[in-house]
């Protein structure tokens, strides 16, 4: 079901995998993770992208330093914190998808943290 909507999105947005082929690409998924680090140090943040983003997506990823603000649902408090932005364009499997749950799932087991955010687009990409 999960490949049949990216494909429609595919589709619809005019990125059928021809013309991304034509571009020189290969149609794919995008991730963004947006990681909270109130409570995580800069040599923690690396140690957690050595030990596990690098093995869950050793073919690269894009990370960035940004400021952030989200709203706990459970306490309706607005909170504003240092964040870690991962961007990678992968391809859109499972073994892709069981990675970045990993990821995601133990930076909140590892660091306390409630949620890691996460936009996912499809997109053409060449390496």
């Amino acid at each position: 079901m999960r490949a049949t909507v990216l494909w429609s999105m595919l589709l619809l947005a005019g990125c059928t995998g021809l013309t991304c082929e034509r571009l020189g690409g290969t149609p794919m998924v995008e991730y963004q993770l947006f990681f909270g680090r109130s409570n995580v140090s800069d040599q923690a943040w690396a140690e957690f992208a050595a030990q596990v983003i690098t093995p869950d997506l050793p073919a690269g990823f894009t990370e960035l330093d940004a400021d952030g603000q989200w709203m706990n649902q459970g306490t309706r408090q607005i909170s504003r914190e240092r964040s870690k932005v991962v961007i990678v364009a992968v391809p859109d499997t499972p073994v892709t998808a069981s990675a970045i749950a990993h990821i995601k799932d133990e930076y909140r087991q590892r660091f306390a943290q409630i949620v890691v955010g996460t936009v996912v687009y499809p997109v053409c990409a060449a390496f």
